[in-house]
């Protein structure tokens, strides 16, 4: 008599016993089939779903991308200090950064500034591109084309001519209003400022963190000693740079339309007085680029602040000016969407290109990071596209409505003059990795310019006799 469930057992394609030993067809995956006469029914179909499992996940392994585990990449190092982990524990604000805002926020009048730095926060993390008027024109001549088709279809008899171009023109410019983002740009005054410093001081501190210690990590000899920021807000890039380079640097130029957010930034490095002296020594604020073409920085840094700029001429002309100006190191940072992922591809192109016909210097650019290749970003020719960002831990600042912990998840992208280092050719981990029984899936960014699915098991890389399973060790404790 068959035993409860064997109807959904005889469904499904599980392996077929041959001589006492049972074989998957999926995969080369043999088991001795345990004795008839001391398992139960059940404990048959147990077993069978055990061994179904098993087939399963060594067919996954035999058809995706392995890892090479042929080289002593760590030597006596261990799996912790792997050189290739560039992420950061949980970032905090410098103190005398954190006690300055903390007496500005507290001192400012009015209330709600919880509900109105929240309401900023989802503003900018959904804010798009401005759209320039070709765009739009291309989009109403594609509009009108379908819609004149259809209205041409629908109708029953001839339409007049100017009452068909009447009816074409009110649903071009209806759809038209529909579907293009209304951009507006955003004026800083000394009560926005405030709210921003509120809002995104901590999160974007974390952000560019994370980024600066890329450089720090791989390049250690790197000193800089000269810092243009493009876009400085509330100085979070001066604060970060000062943390990981303060014996070098000597000047930090601080670039921003607004003269309240520059005022404000100027205020955090003074303790929150205007009679204090400045925490950090050399930092200069401006309102416009530097004029002369020739005055190069060794490090260049622009925050989410190419979003904001009005249109994609003047996002192109920002680009290659900063390109112009970076003499090691240039640092783009934008939201974790798809939207701020975008931007940073379309500047990652126009400095690949060198299509700039103002440049006094020569050396090319090459992607430092994250990308390991100068070839065009495989994510964008997916079908479903997905951003690449990375996520960074950090403690917000101590205000009543902030969590003790939170995440900010951005994109960058960080290019160089000249050729990239060793450490390029690694592969990039582009999503967190996904932890399963006795093996783990990655998502890689390769050299070769493709994206690779790699499961990393504890029976197949585990050549190491001193210390086993170290690469799968690697991986479980990597983070992108």
């Amino acid at each position: 008599m068959p035993c409860e469930g064997s109807d959904w057992l005889m469904s499904q394609t599980f392996p077929e016993v041959i001589g006492g030993v049972i074989r998957h067809p999926a995969c080369d995956l043999y088991s001795e089939l345990p004795p008839t006469d001391s398992y139960s029914c059940l404990s048959s179909l147990i077993y069978l779903q055990w061994i179904h499992y098993l087939a399963l996940v060594n067919y996954i392994v035999a058809h995706e991308s392995q890892v090479d585990n042929s080289s002593e990449f760590l030597n006596s190092t261990p799996h912790r200090r792997h050189p290739g982990i560039t992420s950061l524990k949980t970032v905090q604000l410098p103190q005398p950064l954190e006690q300055a805002a903390q007496v500005l926020i507290h001192q400012a009048p009015g209330s709600q500034l919880a509900e109105r730095a929240q309401s900023l926060c989802n503003f900018l993390w959904s804010r798009k591109r401005a759209v320039g008027d070709r765009a739009i024109q291309e989009r109403a001549v594609e509009l009108e084309k379908r819609i004149r088709e259809r209205e041409q279809q629908r109708a029953e008899g001839p339409l007049e001519q100017s009452r068909l171009e009447e009816k074409v023109r009110k649903q071009v410019l209806s759809e038209l209003r529909k579907t293009t983002y209304h951009w507006k740009p955003l004026r800083y005054n000394e009560e926005l400022s405030l709210i921003y410093l509120a809002a995104r001081l901590d999160g974007g501190y974390a952000a560019v963190s994370r980024a600066l210690h890329e450089i720090k990590k791989r390049v250690p000899d790197f000193a800089p000693q000269t810092l243009l920021d493009f876009g400085s807000g509330t100085g979070t890039v001066a604060w970060a740079a000062h943390t990981m380079w303060g014996q070098s640097l000597r000047e930090y130029v601080c670039v921003d339309s607004s003269a309240s957010m520059n005022k404000l930034a100027d205020l955090l490095l003074r303790g929150g007085s205007e009679t204090e002296d400045p925490h950090i020594r050399g930092v200069y604020f401006r309102q416009f680029l530097p004029v002369s073409p020739k005055v190069q920085f060794d490090l260049v840094v622009s925050a989410f602040s190419l979003s904001e700029l009005p249109s994609a001429s003047e996002r192109l002309s920002s680009i290659q000016t900063l390109w112009r100006k970076t003499s090691d190191f240039l640092v783009l940072i934008e939201n974790g969407t798809k939207e701020g992922h975008s931007i940073l591809m379309e500047a990652r192109d126009i400095i690949l290109k060198g299509e700039d016909k103002v440049t006094h210097d020569p050396r090319r650019g090459s992607v430092f990071a994250p990308c390991p290749h100068d070839a065009p970003c495989p994510k964008l020719s997916e079908k479903i596209q997905l951003p690449c960002n990375f996520p960074q831990a950090y403690r917000p600042l101590q205000l009543r409505w902030n969590t003790d912990r939170s995440f900010e998840k951005f994109s960058f992208v960080i290019l160089q003059r000249g050729s990239g280092d060793e450490t390029k050719q690694w592969h990039r981990i582009v999503q967190p990795v996904l932890r399963r029984v006795k093996h783990v899936h990655c998502h890689l960014c390769c050299a070769n310019g493709t994206l690779q699915h790699v499961v990393v098991t504890t029976s197949k890389h585990t050549r190491y006799k001193i210390k086993p399973r170290l690469l799968y060790r690697c991986v479980c404790k990597a983070f992108c």
